[in-house]
């Protein structure tokens, strides 16, 4: 009887499989963690050295209230800048003092050197009084407190210190996705906190967010912890699920092939596939498009592309497997649908989220 399984197993996977690569770009064609419009141009010019369209991307994001485009460019900025400290040093001497941008920008360089260095506690600590600056140059900007959040857990700083960030981060933007993915990062069971209050804080917000806000994606985040850490029952199956539908509801909410909800997207698929939702995680596959991010999968390989690429297959065999072989009336199995139900609708991005 085992042996029969195997062999329809395999069966359903050599008919369906080729199919299945329906919607699914071409090996080829996936970029890791792509810029978008505004950011590659800005990227392009700092590999010739050139400062100035970055420095004008995030003077236009602090004029525009457009914090979650600043967050996110300033990590991408700072990881440039990581590898490339001349061409920030050029930028810090044409800036007028106290620029608020290359404040920014170092402030999340120092950080992320140190949580990448032996030396963490002492170089973050460092850090502190840049944070601290960068955060006074631009008195409305949520990002400083979202570094500053970063460099509290690295840090150790104590549950009431960490209220106090907390409370200035949220009274500059109560839904910056940036800060609630670091507070949720310091009540996690990893750090400070446990899954239960990591699933709590995450589900709370989640259900404040506003409408087509990536802070709803949160509790599949805190599922992404949990299965991770490996946690245990306190983290039911029902929750991890309930996670996972919330955000599959949030992606629907996008077109397929957004890049602005990339990241959420990779990382569904990764807690699709730990819990075997095959089908849900080939439909989250298809929407990511050409879109890989780095994390997750830099999580669990340390060639994350090549993760990725090497999941998608996995998926389509394991959909292509739970295919029957032919349909009542003889003829060959369509595309399966997946569990949950999708929406082709898009949102607007709320401004200064």
């Amino acid at each position: 009887m085992d042996l029969l399984r195997a062999l329809v197993r395999t069966a359903r996977m050599a008919r369906h499989t080729s199919g299945l690569a329906d919607g699914l770009p071409a090996d080829d064609d996936v970029l890791l963690d792509a810029p978008d419009e505004r950011l590659g141009p800005a990227l392009v010019a700092a590999g010739r050295g050139e400062y100035a369209p970055a420095a004008r991307l995030l003077a236009t994001t602090r004029e525009a209230v457009e914090w979650e485009n600043r967050d996110r460019y300033a990590l991408r900025l700072a990881a440039f800048a990581r590898a490339r400290d001349p061409w920030l040093r050029d930028w810090r001497r044409a800036a007028a003092p106290h620029d608020p941008d290359v404040l920014l920008v170092r402030a999340e360089l120092a950080v992320s050197r140190g949580w990448h260095s032996p030396a963490r506690v002492e170089l973050l600590r460092e850090a502190g009084p840049l944070i601290m600056a960068a955060a006074e140059r631009a008195p409305r900007d949520p990002v400083p407190w979202r570094i500053a959040l970063d460099h509290a857990r690295g840090t150790g700083v104590g549950r009431a210190g960490f209220e106090r960030l907390w409370a200035e981060a949220v009274r500059r933007s109560p839904h910056h996705y940036g800060c609630h993915v670091s507070a949720l990062k310091y009540l996690s069971a990893a750090w400070y906190g446990s899954h239960s209050e990591c699933f709590d804080f995450a589900e709370r917000a989640a259900e404040d967010a506003l409408p087509g806000s990536l802070v709803q994606a949160l509790p599949v985040r805190a599922a992404f912890a949990h299965l991770v850490d490996g946690g245990g029952p306190e983290v039911g199956r029902a929750r991890l699920d309930e996670a996972a539908d919330r955000a599959i509801a949030l992606s629907a909410a996008y077109e397929p092939g957004d890049p602005w909800p990339a990241e959420v997207r990779n990382l569904l698929t990764y807690v699709l596939v730990r819990l075997e939702r095959w089908p849900d995680a080939l439909e989250q596959l298809r929407r990511i498009g050409p879109y890989a991010t780095s994390f997750p999968w830099d999580r669990v390989s340390g060639d994350p592309l090549g993760q990725f690429l090497q999941l998608r297959d996995g998926v389509r065999l394991e959909v292509a497997s739970s295919m029957p072989l032919l349909t009542r009336s003889g003829k060959r199995a369509g595309r399966p649908a997946a569990r949950s139900q999708t929406s082709t609708s898009e949102r607007a991005r709320p401004d200064g989220d």
